[in-house]
């Protein structure tokens, strides 16, 4: 598979397509080569499915959350739309439903379906170790009540795949090459897991992302045996930078940013050949690139400085903050980041071709 890889970068964006392979759709979009997106990951790439885990406290399902979003809260972590959202909109696709929701079944999966999960990660115990963390309860290791990347491809196996092979009449080694597999995981291995020294409490640096590589390359090639071909994947941001990360330092350091945390991440993204060190450098006109909008439970009130309080403050002036939360960027930000990835020529923000020249395959 490595052979065969391209490699792309956009700010938070690397993109690898390794084959053309077709199939005949049921309902067939004119504008674009894409069908869909198949979307894993955590709660940047979220849109709803912890809303459906009965025991999972992990949730953006109440205000300031969704306070830009004519649908109110939705389960993003995030004033508006993310990422995911913004970049369907450039290929033109209809909203991809929630796994989780009851009614993503039938011709509603014909374009996608998203399985990611905030408070996930790569490896397993990251889930346990987000809730732990968060919500500052003691789970059971293995109940960490939130869907792993192991999970999310599991679903996509076992449930999605044979009902879209009936949707569409065809092999999903034929279908699902039409389709882009987005993949935003990765930062909370750090922040919520290594870091914060649950389960790692031995492991180096180098050994744990060694691991994480080793653990997404297998992930990567269950998604490949199954036929998918044109792959996004973000790279993870500077967490370092987070209000969250910041609120556990004594004394915040001049550059705005725990170095210690940004280093260790800009070894992770080097190893996904991503040229991010710092996204909060790389974009003029936000503001304030070092509080969150929303007023977080903070440490002293049983929080982690991570999600908003439930019906608390959001900023007005929300297109020049960075961060909506304590973890999560504004919908401005995602704004920025999907326009790059859709539209941009730059080599220094994607490499070595766009999303928009990408369905065009």
């Amino acid at each position: 598979m490595s052979q065969k890889a391209k490699t792309l970068i956009l700010s938070l964006f690397s993109y690898f397509a390794l084959c053309n392979c077709q199939c005949k759709f049921a309902v067939t979009n004119e504008t674009t080569k894409i069908q869909g997106m198949f979307v894993f990951g955590s709660s940047l790439v979220d849109n709803g499915n912890n809303n459906f885990l009965e025991k999972c406290k992990t949730k953006a399902n109440y205000l300031p959350y969704g306070i830009d979003n004519v649908k109110g809260p939705t389960g993003r972590f995030t004033n508006g739309k993310n990422v995911i959202d913004l970049l369907g909109d450039h290929l033109k696709l209809p909203p991809i439903p929630t796994y989780k929701d009851p009614t993503t079944k039938g011709n509603m999966i014909l374009h996608g379906v998203n399985f990611a999960s905030g408070g996930s990660g790569i490896l397993d115990e990251t889930g346990v170790a987000s809730v732990k963390r968060i919500r500052g309860e003691e789970i059971e290791k293995g109940k960490g009540e939130v869907m792993s990347m192991n999970e999310q491809i599991r679903n996509l196996e076992t449930v999605t795949v044979p009902e879209l092979e009936k949707q569409l009449g065809c092999k999903s080694n034929e279908a699902l090459s039409n389709y882009l597999f987005v993949v935003g995981t990765g930062g909370n291995d750090f922040s919520l897991n290594y870091f914060l020294n649950f389960p790692n409490n031995n492991a180096t640096l180098k050994g744990f992302i060694s691991k994480l590589i080793i653990r997404l390359t297998q992930q990567f090639q269950r998604l490949y045996n199954l036929g998918a071909r044109k792959f996004v994947v973000m790279s993870v941001y500077p967490n370092g930078c987070s209000p969250m990360v910041l609120a556990r330092v004594p004394i915040p350091p001049l550059t705005g940013c725990v170095e210690t945390v940004n280093i260790a991440l800009h070894i992770y993204n080097t190893n996904l050949r991503s040229l991010l060190d710092n996204l909060t450098q790389k974009m003029p006109g936000f503001d304030n690139t070092i509080n969150p909008c929303c007023e977080v439970t903070t440490i002293k009130e049983g929080g982690n400085e991570t999600l908003c309080k439930n019906g608390g403050h959001a900023c007005p002036s929300r297109t020049k903050f960075v961060w909506f939360d304590g973890l999560h960027p504004t919908e401005a930000v995602n704004i920025v980041l999907a326009n790059k990835a859709f539209a941009s020529d730059l080599d220094s923000d994607v490499y070595p071709t766009n999303v928009k020249k990408l369905m065009e395959e």
